[in-house]
C-alpha cells in the first residue's frame, strides 16, 4: 500500500467540522454582519467587536517562512495572559479555532491561532511536529507578545490533535509556556504508529488522506510510505522519538508545567495507552478527561461553539493556571472519566486510584457444543486451539477510522454479530453470564501462549460485551506482531489491551476473540499459515480484567 494510492481518496479527520459555519463567524467578526448566526454567536460577535482588535496576520515562522494566523488582542493597557493555538491536521488551519479563540479573548486573553507549516495558507512543509514546528511555536509566541499592549502575565499553549502534540513539545522547549491543554493528543508517536510492533496502516493512511492538499516534506512522505510498506522501522522509530512528548517529559517535569489532556476511549488515530503513558510520567499538575467517542469527536461540538465539557474544562484549566482563578479544577482529581455506556462521569484522585483490581480469567479448551473456549477462574492446561490466518472476521476495531466514534457518542455503538465470527479464522473464549454489573476500570492484560507456522505472525485480541441475544459491543482491543519468531516454536506473549472505563451489565458475558486480520493493522502472517494457541502446565494463558 503506497501513500500515492492513499492520497487518491482524501478523508477528513473532522467529518462534522462545518467550515461554512466557521467562515460565517469570522466574516461576522470582521464585518459586523451577523446574518445567519445564532443568538449566542451574535452576542459574542457584538462583544468582541466592542472590546477586541481582531485581524488575520502573517506570522514570521522559523527559517523565514510565514504562517497564516488570526490574532485577538486587547489594547486597554491592562496586564493579561496569552494563549497560542497551533492548528489541527487540516487545511482549515487556524479557522478551526475561530469560535474558541474568540471565547478565550472575551475572557481576557490575548490569543493567536495559527496554521501549522505546510498546511493551508502557511509556508514551509509538513514536518509532523519536528524541530521546525517547535521553533514555529516559539516564533508565534514572539509575534503575539510583540502585538500586545501591557504586560503578558502568563502563557498557555492549546491545541487539538496535531496542534496538541506541537503544544506539548513547545512547552517542553520554551520556558515561557506555563500551561498546556492537549486535546486528542499523542505521547509516544512511535508507539502510536507501531503498537506492539504492529503497523497502524489505517491511521497512517488517514493522515495521508487528510493531508492531500498539504505540502509534505520529503522526509515526512518517506516515513509514511515506510510505515505502509513495512520497511525502515528503526529509522522511523528514531524519527518519531524526538516528535514524542514522552521523550521530553523531563523538561516538562523540571518546571512542573500543568498539562491537561482529553482523550477518547476508542481513539483509533492515537490509541490511548501511549497518551496514558505520557500522562502518568508527568509530575506537575495534570488532568485527563476520558470520553466516549474517537479522535477529536468529543470536543467537536465545542469547536463549533456549542456547550462542551472538554472545552469548558480546557478553559477552566487555563483560567486556574494562568489567571489564578479558584474554580475547583485542581480539587476534582487528576482523572475524570465518562463511563461507557451510561455516560456517567467519575472523578479519581489519580489514574491508579481509578483502576480496578485484576481478576484473572483463564482460557480453556473448546467445548463440544459451540467449539468456543471458556473464561474461568481456574486454569485448564494441555489444550490447543488452531486458528487459520489470512481471513478477516466481523471482529474488527471499528467500521471506519474516527467516524465510528460519532455513532458511539450518539448512543449507537457498532453491534457485532458474534455468531458470524468464523471459528476457523478466530479463537473465541466466552465467560458465563454475569450475576452483577462488572465495572471495568483500567488496562486489561492478556497472556497468550501460541506458536506460528510462520516466522512472522500477527493477531488482534478483541474484548467484547455480549448481550443475552449474542449481539456484542467492543470494550477494547490490542494488536500484536512478531516479525522474527521461530517457526513452530511456542512463546508466551504478555500485552496490555487499550485502557477502558466500561460497565458490563448483569446477564451479559465477556468474550475474547483472537483473530489474525483487521483492516486497521498490517498483517505479518504468511499466506496459508496457522497460529496455535496453547496453555501449558505452569504457564497458562489468561486474561486479567481490572474490576473496580
Amino acid at each position: 500500500m503506497s501513500s500515492q494510492a492513499q492520497e487518491q481518496a482524501p478523508v477528513s479527520l473532522y467529518p462534522e467540522l462545518d467550515e461554512a459555519t466557521l467562515l460565517r463567524f469570522v466574516h461576522s467578526l470582521e464585518s459586523g454582519d451577523t446574518a445567519g448566526l445564532s443568538t449566542t454567536r451574535v452576542e459574542e460577535v457584538t462583544r468582541a467587536r466592542a472590546l477586541l482588535q481582531m485581524r488575520r496576520v502573517r506570522v514570521p515562522g522559523d527559517g523565514g517562512i510565514e504562517l497564516a494566523g488570526y490574532l485577538w488582542t486587547h489594547h486597554d493597557g491592562r496586564d493579561r495572559p496569552a494563549i497560542v493555538m497551533p492548528s489541527p491536521w487540516t487545511d482549515l488551519g487556524w479557522l478551526a479555532y475561530a469560535v474558541q479563540g474568540t471565547l478565550f479573548a472575551l475572557n481576557g486573553y490575548h490569543v493567536l491561532a495559527y496554521t501549522a507549516r505546510g498546511f493551508g495558507q502557511s509556508g514551509g512543509e509538513v514536518e509532523v511536529a519536528g524541530s521546525d514546528d517547535v521553533a514555529d511555536g516559539s516564533a508565534a509566541l514572539d509575534h503575539l507578545l510583540d502585538q500586545t499592549g501591557g504586560t503578558v502575565t502568563g502563557v498557555g499553549f492549546l491545541g487539538d490533535s496535531y496542534g496538541s502534540g506541537i503544544s506539548q513539545l513547545v512547552a517542553a522547549h520554551d520556558d515561557r509556556v506555563q500551561a498546556v491543554a492537549a486535546l486528542s493528543t499523542w505521547g509516544d508517536l512511535g508507539e502510536a504508529f507501531y503498537e506492539n510492533e504492529t503497523r497502524h496502516v489505517a491511521s497512517v493512511a488517514a493522515l495521508l488522506g487528510a493531508a492531500k492538499n498539504a505540502r509534505l516534506s520529503a522526509r515526512t512522505r518517506q516515513v509514511f510510505d515506510d510505515v505502509l510498506a513495512g520497511r525502515n522501522i528503526e529509522q522511523t522509530l528514531e524519527w518519531a522519538r524526538d516528535r514524542s512528548p514522552y521523550t521530553h517529559r523531563d523538561r516538562l517535569n523540571q518546571r512542573r508545567v500543568p498539562v491537561f489532556f482529553a482523550q477518547a476511549w476508542h481513539e483509533t488515530l492515537f490509541p490511548n495507552n501511549q497518551t496514558l503513558k505520557m500522562f502518568n510520567a508527568l509530575e506537575g499538575p495534570k488532568r485527563l478527561d476520558y470520553s466516549i467517542g474517537d479522535h477529536s469527536s468529543p470536543e467537536m461540538s465545542g469547536i463549533l461553539g456549542l456547550p462542551n465539557r472538554i472545552w469548558q474544562d480546557a478553559h477552566r484549566w487555563m483560567n486556574h493556571h494562568l489567571k489564578g482563578e479558584a474554580n475547583g479544577i485542581d480539587k476534582e482529581g487528576e482523572l475524570v472519566s465518562q463511563v461507557m455506556w451510561s455516560g456517567t462521569l467519575e472523578a479519581s484522585a489519580t489514574w491508579h486510584d481509578s483502576t480496578g483490581d485484576p481478576q484473572r480469567l483463564y482460557l480453556t479448551g473448546a467445548g463440544a457444543d459451540t467449539g468456543d473456549g471458556a473464561l474461568t477462574d481456574k486454569p485448564e492446561n494441555g489444550w490447543t486451539r488452531t486458528i487459520g490466518t489470512g481471513a478477516d472476521t466481523p471482529a474488527t476495531v471499528a467500521d471506519s477510522i474516527i467516524k465510528a466514534g460519532y455513532a458511539e457518542m450518539a448512543g449507537n455503538p457498532k453491534p457485532y454479530p458474534t455468531r458470524d465470527i468464523s471459528r476457523t479464522a478466530a479463537g473465541v473464549w466466552v465467560g458465563p453470564p454475569l450475576t452483577r454489573t462488572a465495572r471495568l476500570r483500567g488496562t486489561p492484560g492478556l497472556q497468550l501462549n501460541y506458536a506460528s507456522s510462520n516466522g512472522g505472525s500477527t493477531f488482534v485480541a478483541h474484548l467484547f460485551d455480549v448481550d443475552p441475544d449474542d449481539s456484542a459491543h467492543i470494550i477494547t482491543h490490542a494488536p500484536f506482531t512478531r516479525t522474527d519468531g521461530s517457526t513452530g516454536e511456542p512463546e508466551a506473549v504478555r500485552l496490555d489491551l487499550q485502557a477502558t472505563g466500561y460497565d458490563v451489565a448483569a446477564g451479559h458475558r465477556l468474550m475474547l476473540v483472537i483473530d489474525t486480520q483487521d483492516p486497521f493493522y498490517a498483517d505479518s502472517n504468511g499466506q496459508g499459515t496457522t497460529l496455535t494457541v496453547t496453555s501449558p502446565d505452569g504457564n497458562p494463558s489468561y486474561l486479567d480484567i481490572p474490576l473496580a
